[in-house]
């Protein structure tokens, strides 16, 4: 299993019903074929450098987890379905190896 970071960010105005639907999606998605989740940090609401979809400020999420280098294109796949979540970026940490 590799190391990989997730961060991505919804709409600020986005309730938190939804939020918690697009957490465990992730969830599930990261777990389905054995890869664990570290550490969740929720950064909170941030102003966005530029308008996404007419959006000025989102609610920023930064995942840390280990999972079979497979599983990303699903995860991104997921991720990329959902309307809820705006933009994303999953990167591999080859220092948490």
């Amino acid at each position: 299993m590799k190391a990989y970071e997730l961060l991505y960010f919804v709409d600020s105005t986005t309730d938190e019903e939804a939020r918690a639907g697009v957490m465990k999606r992730i969830d599930v998605a990261i777990t389905a074929e054995g890869g664990k989740v570290d550490n969740v940090d929720d950064w909170g609401k941030r102003k966005l450098a530029f308008e996404v979809d007419h959006v000025s400020e989102g609610d920023y999420t930064l995942i840390d987890f280990h999972a079979d280098p497979t599983q990303i294109k699903e995860l991104d796949r997921v991720l990329r379905i959902n309307d809820a979540v705006l933009r994303h970026m999953i990167t591999r940490r080859p220092d948490k190896d």
